[in-house]
């Protein structure tokens, strides 16, 4: 997912300013011959970065500023483009001016920048790699592709002080607890749900429960099933949990849940849930909570999977990576780059990196976790539970996106579930896979 923190583009450099093209400059053409040491030991060399994080960017500049310690003659420009970052991307490869790190979505989009992205398999950062991070990265022939931005938690948020006003002693696991839950919290008074549903993306991260426990009882793996979508091979009709359960879940939220919630984003809802307003904050994740906070110093945040079915076992909170950096395979300063994040990944440096400067979940072992709630709360949580599969990373976001578009016109009574479902099946199929 990229977050939406804002529309406009941000170019961000250090050292010397940006090319127009996001290349290699010149001097850095020297880097390409003799030894990668020697190369970095005597030749100046520029990195350009182009990425659509923008909520990173004093995190990323952090790490360039560290770096130059360390090596002197490196160079790295960051250039940060949330609107139309794809297009551009497009674009810039197509031109044949391919910055030499480039960001996109994990998953399937491994496979469809293979030819542009060098191979790390070998490489310490992938070592360093947690092993479900590791997947993610992973291209379908088992090379290692991307580097992760960061680990990532998706769960459904809930309010700690609320559940205990209503007498709501543990989080609901089943459908039945969860229509508990609800008649407790709205006997006080209290709005179960906060939505964010005029964002396309948060429906990817609801639905992605329902496929892989609608995968658990198919007895087959969310990656299996969501290929057999893509092939058209199967329907929703074959498993209740999305033909009947999702639907149901997301009509739930609707009727127990804040005002007009096609017009909420992802800022109104986080503001509805940290003011107290609701319960429980659907299709978010771990990435919030620093809004959160600031909002409300004093919430007490709980995270837990979605009640998806009677089975308390499906309800899982998901963890993994879903945005990777690409390094350019054909870039003249590759073996440069990648020395530089195999530094950022097993350094003592980057291994705090993660957790005391971005305050993300690390996607790599032995780093610690950042002082916040929702990656304390994962970790206990998955010392007696599995996590659940990051599904949407078998899927691209064009279909996401398009799911996203059909659900709003669902939930605005454009179209009926029926035909939801049927739109559903054939996004999944012409735009489901770069194949």
């Amino acid at each position: 997912m990229f977050k939406k923190m804002f529309a406009l583009p941000a170019v961000l450099l250090l050292g010397t300013s940006l090319l127009a093209g996001c290349g290699s400059s010149p001097a850095a053409d020297t880097g390409s011959t003799g030894s990668t040491e020697e190369a970095a030991a005597d030749q100046p060399v520029t990195i350009n970065m182009f990425t659509a994080s923008p909520e990173y960017t004093d995190a990323f500049n952090a790490y360039i500023e560290e770096y130059k310690k360390v090596k002197p003659n490196v160079t790295i420009n960051l250039e940060i483009m949330q609107a139309d970052y794809n297009t551009v991307l497009k674009s810039r490869i197509a031109a044949g001016s391919t910055p030499d790190v480039f960001q996109t979505t994990a998953g399937g989009d491994i496979d469809t920048y293979a030819d542009y992205s060098a191979d790390l398999t070998n490489e310490p950062l992938a070592a360093a790699m947690t092993d479900a991070v590791r997947a993610n990265m992973s291209s379908t022939d088992g090379k290692v592709l991307g580097l992760p931005v960061k680990g990532n938690l998706f769960a459904l948020i809930y309010n700690k002080d609320l559940f205990e006003q209503a007498g709501i002693t543990e989080p609901p696991k089943t459908t039945a607890e969860m229509d508990d839950a609800i008649a407790k919290l709205e006997a006080k008074g209290i709005t179960p749900f906060a939505n964010a549903y005029k964002e396309w993306w948060v429906w990817k991260h609801i639905f992605q429960h329902y496929v892989d426990a609608a995968a658990d009882d198919a007895g087959i793996s969310a990656q299996e099933l969501v290929n057999k979508f893509i092939k058209g091979e199967t329907t929703f009709s074959e498993y209740p949990l999305l033909e009947n359960n999702f639907f149901a879940f997301i009509d739930t939220t609707i009727a127990h849940g804040t005002d007009k919630p096609l017009e909420r984003d992802s800022n109104a809802e986080v503001s509805d849930f940290a003011s107290g307003k609701a319960a429980m904050m659907t299709g978010k994740g771990a990435w919030d909570e620093e809004a959160i906070m600031k909002i409300n110093p004093d919430f007490k945040i709980g995270i837990m999977g979605y009640p998806v079915s009677d089975k308390a076992e499906q309800s899982q909170i998901i963890t993994g990576a879903d945005q990777a950096l690409r390094i350019n395979k054909d870039s003249a300063v590759a073996p440069q780059t990648i020395e530089f994040f195999n530094w950022l990944y097993t350094s003592d440096y980057g291994k705090n990196w993660f957790s005391q400067v971005a305050k993300v979940i690390p996607p790599i072992k032995d780093a610690p976790l950042p002082d916040l709630q929702m990656p304390k709360e994962m970790d206990e949580i998955l010392k007696t539970e599995k996590s659940g599969d990051l599904s949407v990373n078998y899927s691209l976001d064009t279909f996401h996106q398009k799911f996203g578009e059909i659900m709003q016109a669902y939930i605005g009574k454009n179209k009926t579930k029926e035909q939801a479902i049927e739109e559903i099946q054939q996004a999944w199929i012409q735009l489901g896979s770069s194949q």
